[in-house]
């Protein structure tokens, strides 16, 4: 299959490009720069913005299918006041998103699969309470509107995705590892309330092969692996870290886990167990969290 990865020299991305690719499938990957992780440097490359630029151009022209993987979050808003985050979120997902999904589909691409957010599902009174969860309901929705019998469309709604790319930087992780071995001075050791769901960026690559296989046009899927409330989840962090400790809980803002990104609701906690059935269909693997967090940790300090 001659897959369009957009998105793709991010982390869940990138990962899924490689696996992808692993797995027989010609990967190009679409971003606004060119990729800067070592493992991806071998990858057909095309540059666009998906914000900003035209795709009816053209260039997205032959290729089978399409994998989304860019919706704008938390990290890309603007701090300096220069945008709303209601206009920020709004441009960047629930205009943009459909915008080129619409293009995919007058390019005649088959089949795409709209890497999503967990929120509008698991939390779904904070649709009408914050902007960024707002987003992702409304391109989730507006994108699975268009399924059609020739344009097969589905979504992976994923909960937090850890893992890591070699050669890729990711400073929150990079900060965590520093943060649970105790090496930044005056933060203040302790667990937030509440909890939630996390997944491996291998489960979803995984998940994404499956959905483009065999997923049911016009579906949205809830992903997801372990639950953990936030106290055990650090705690994990701190003994992979070599640094064994039993955190306290408290309701302030946490210095690597703050509420700004709390979009459930700060002290929320969020536990499920995805569909039987459905896992099965998507072939994803799970009760893969504790390892990768040993691998991360490996990876900021090897």
């Amino acid at each position: 299959m001659k897959i369009l990865l957009v998105g793709g020299t991010g982390l869940a991305g990138g990962n899924a490009a490689i696996y992808l690719q692993q797995q027989g499938h010609d990967v190009t990957l679409m971003s606004r720069n060119k990729p800067t992780a070592d493992a991806l440097a071998g990858f057909d490359f095309l540059a666009g913005n998906y914000i900003e630029d035209d795709c009816t151009d053209g260039r997205l022209n032959g290729f089978d299918a399409l994998v989304f993987a860019a919706a704008m979050d938390i990290r890309y808003l603007p701090q300096d006041g220069s945008i709303s985050p209601d206009e920020f979120y709004h441009q960047c997902n629930t205009v943009a998103v459909p915008r080129f999904f619409a293009a995919a589909q007058a390019a005649g691409i088959k089949r795409c699969v709209y890497l999503g957010s967990f929120y509008p599902t698991v939390a779904p009174h904070r649709i009408d309470e914050c902007a960024y969860v707002r987003s992702r309901h409304l391109s989730d929705q507006a994108v699975l509107a268009m399924s059609t019998a020739d344009f097969n469309v589905c979504s992976l709604n994923a909960p937090f995705i850890l893992g890591h790319l070699p050669g890729l930087n990711i400073p929150h992780l990079g900060a965590l590892v520093h943060y649970a071995q105790g090496a930044i001075e005056g933060a203040p050791i302790f667990a937030p309330e509440g909890g939630t769901n996390h997944i491996s960026t291998e489960s979803v690559s995984e998940a994404i092969e499956g959905a483009l296989l065999r997923g049911e046009s016009g579906k949205a899927y809830l992903i997801g692996d372990e639950n953990y409330h936030w106290k055990d989840y650090l705690e994990l962090w701190f003994a992979a870290a070599g640094n064994p400790l039993e955190l306290d809980v408290k309701a302030d803002d946490h210095p690597m886990l703050p509420h700004a990104i709390m979009f459930a609701g700060a002290g929320a906690t969020v536990n499920y167990e995805p569909d039987p059935a459905e896992t099965a269909l998507l072939g994803y693997g799970r009760n893969r969290i504790q390892s990768m967090i040993k691998e991360v940790v490996q990876t900021y300090t090897g």
